[in-house]
């Protein structure tokens, strides 16, 4: 005796999709196919900010910490390597469509809009630590979400 109620399917009707075949087409929506989804892009996005975030942060501490270097000229020596890790990453896994056809020109302009992004991160982390008292990393926290929407946002719209 079968303790097991669920009919078996149908020549008419097809077989339910297992839930590891909805998480494999979902993983792949969001992370494999290429896409013109806004909320998609936003998504990966993130996910190469957080990349980016890694490679910079990781090169300041390295150039400062093994290398030597005075860790001002580390820090753009890991702004640099993070901006072009999020250049490399956005134009190869966000972005499917680019407006611009000279990729000297697109890779300036990117810069120019992390460069924007560089200010509204000063301004809004001063304007919320010395302005309101707010604690310099809940400032952060509001710079960082701000300039994010910034960043997709612009470069959304210029270039991809």
């Amino acid at each position: 005796m079968s303790l097991n109620t669920a009919s078996a399917p149908t020549e008419s009707s097809p077989p339910a999709a297992r839930p590891t075949d909805r998480w494999r087409e979902l993983v792949s929506a969001l992370l494999v196919e290429r896409t013109d989804s806004v909320w998609v892009q936003f998504f990966r996005y993130g996910i190469v900010g957080g990349i980016a975030f890694v490679v910079d942060f990781g090169t300041l501490w390295a150039f400062t910490h093994f290398v030597g270097l005075h860790y001002l000229l580390s820090a753009l020596v890991g702004f640099v390597a993070g901006l072009t890790t999020n250049y490399l990453l956005s134009i190869n896994f966000v972005f499917s469509q680019r407006k611009l056809t000279s990729r000297s020109r697109e890779f300036g302009l990117f810069a120019l809009v992390g460069v924007i992004g560089v200010g509204i991160n000063e301004l809004v982390m001063w304007l919320f630590t010395d302005g309101l008292g707010t604690h310099y990393l809940i400032s952060k926290v509001i710079a960082t979400v701000i300039v994010y929407l910034w960043n997709f946002t612009a470069r959304k719209k210029l270039m991809f």
